[in-house]
Order: C-alpha cells, then sequence, then structure tokens
C-alpha cells in the first residue's frame, strides 16, 4: 500500500502544487486547511483519492481531530508536511505583542501541534518524513518582517532539534526554505507595498525580487520538487537540512 501524506495548508499555492506532485508520485494525500469549500475544490481538481479535513492549525485540538479523520479515511500517515503559515509585516516600532504573536502561532507553534498529533503514527513507521517549509526568513533576516522571521527561524530550529532526537528512529526531518514564491502571500505582498509607497506593481514586485539573482520568484512546483525528493526512500539519509530553494539568495 502506497504512503499516506497529510499536508497542511493543502488547498492552493505551494501546499496545493506539493499535493499534486506527491500524488503524481503514487503517494495517498490529504489536505489540512481552514476553508471548506477551497478544500472541496481543491480536492476536486487534485483528483480521485484526495481526502480533507478543515481545522485551524493554530488549534491543537482540532488537528488531533483532523489527522485522526484523515488516518480513518487514508491509513495511518508516515509522510507530514507542515506547509500552513502566515506572513504580516510592519516596521518593529509597530510590531505589537498581538502581531508577533500571531505570527508565532500560526508558523511556528502550529508545526508542533501538527508534528505532535503525527508522532504516535510517525514513531509507528518504519521509513517516516516530516517536512516543514519554512522560508530563506528562516536563514537570515529581512526588515520589517521581524516577527515573521524570529517564527521562522524557531521552526528550523525546531527541525534540527527533531532531526538529532529521532536520527534513530528512521524519521528524517528536514525544512524546505523558499524564497518568494509566486503565490497569493506574494501578491498581498506586492499590494501592500503599492500601498505603501505608490510604487506600480512591477516595482513593487522587483523590490522582492531583488535579492535573488535570478531576478525572479520562485515556482510552487520547484518546492514541490524539493519535496518530492525528500520523501523519496532513497533519501533517508537527508535529515536535520534547511534547504533553499530561493535562486542563490541564501548560500
Amino acid at each position: 500500500m502506497s504512503r499516506h501524506a497529510i499536508i497542511t495548508g493543502g488547498s492552493r499555492g505551494i501546499g496545493y502544487a506539493i499535493a499534486k506532485k506527491l500524488q503524481q508520485d503514487g503517494l495517498r494525500v490529504s489536505i489540512v486547511g481552514r476553508d471548506a469549500a477551497t478544500l472541496a475544490a481543491a480536492a476536486t481538481s487534485l483528483g480521485a483519492h484526495v481526502c480533507y479535513a478543515v481545522a485551524d492549525v493554530t488549534d491543537a485540538s482540532a488537528v488531533a481531530r483532523a489527522f485522526a479523520s484523515l488516518q480513518e479515511q487514508q491509513g495511518v500517515l508516515a509522510i507530514l508536511i507542515n506547509n500552513a503559515g502566515a506572513a504580516e509585516s510592519a516596521p518593529f516600532e509597530r510590531t505589537d505583542q498581538n502581531l508577533w504573536q500571531r505570527m508565532i502561532d500560526a508558523n511556528l507553534t502550529s508545526a508542533y501541534h501538527c508534528i505532535r498529533a503525527a508522532t504516535p503514527a510517525l514513531l509507528a513507521m518504519s521509513d517516516a518524513r516530516v517536512i516543514n517549509i519554512a522560508s530563506t526568513a528562516g536563514q537570515t533576516g529581512y526588515p520589517y518582517v521581524a516577527a515573521y522571521c524570529a517564527a521562522k527561524h524557531g521552526v528550523v530550529g525546531l527541525t534540527r532539534a527533531l532531526a538529532r532526537e529521532w536520527a534513530g528512529k528512521s524519521i528524517t526531518v528536514n525544512a524546505v526554505c523558499p524564497g518568494f514564491t509566486d503565490t497569493d502571500l506574494v501578491q498581498a505582498s506586492v499590494e501592500r507595498i503599492q500601498r505603501a509607497t505608490g510604487r506600480s506593481a512591477e516595482q513593487a514586485l522587483a523590490s522582492l525580487t531583488a535579492g535573488n539573482p535570478q531576478r525572479r520568484l520562485i515556482e510552487p512546483a520547484e518546492v514541490a520538487h524539493v519535496v518530492s525528493w525528500l520523501c523519496d526512500p532513497r533519501s533517508g539519509s537527508i535529515t536535520g537540512q534547511s534547504i533553499s530553494v530561493a535562486g542563490g539568495e541564501v548560500l
């Protein structure tokens, strides 16, 4: 029987691209998100044998219920992809405690909740995977997103700690760190820059891609390809890594 992969934030953007790629690889795929209609449309688009569950990944109880339901339908999970997250920007002097906590909850605590819910299944598997979709913001710093950078650095730290702890248990734990990727999240960033600066959409986008030596956005399919490679049984010696998908932005 093929392995079961659960992907959070799997209804669009990078998460959807990962779900599509893993399904093409022959895995049983489940996606998790907050909006039932968006999830249902994504599952229909992906095709047969894709299941979904509605859950806010910042809510531990909701995550536990969703994972239990998906495993009843698809079998014990072997692969967890923590992709759900959020990004907000503000100068540090306007980064209040609420913004700070939202970024920690959405990007770091959510990964903790999901890994905790998946742990019994992962420990029972002989070849399990945890892949955290972090960001180059987890490898370097960017202005105006201190809370987001702190959360994503935390994701990379969690990845490294668990990789060491579970190295003898046939579980690999890695982080994939995309640069600015062609998703709704980046489009929202472009619109924020336009409103704040009066720049055109092209100028705003150029400011985001300026740090990428290739001068372009990353495609979601490129991130999905790296995730697929890490899921391959032949990638069993790769653990504790934070792999940049960023056109050379982080070396």
